[in-house]
């Protein structure tokens, strides 16, 4: 991607074919000082609408994904019961 970078002063000036440039796909860097402060980009497109349950009927799952853990189970078990410190 070719880079244009002009001072704040030539930006000014050139405002509408910097614009034109960022719209065209080309980066355009404002500078002051030699510093770069700001930079010119396009508008992006909109993203097309969502539609809730757009995925509803593709994608299925168990209903216990992780099985109980015997372990976890007795940790939880013991430390319900006042057991753990």
């Amino acid at each position: 991607m070719a880079t244009t970078v002009v001072n704040t002063h030539e930006a000014k000036s050139r405002l509408s074919e910097l614009i034109r440039q960022a719209h065209e796909g080309r980066e355009v860097i404002v500078a002051r000082n030699g510093q770069p402060v700001a930079k010119i980009i396009a508008w992006p497109p909109p993203r097309p609408e969502r539609r809730p349950g757009a995925w509803a009927g593709r994608v299925r799952y168990h209903s216990d994904i992780v099985g109980s853990d015997e372990d976890v189970v007795a940790m939880f078990s013991e430390s319900a019961s006042g057991g753990v410190d």
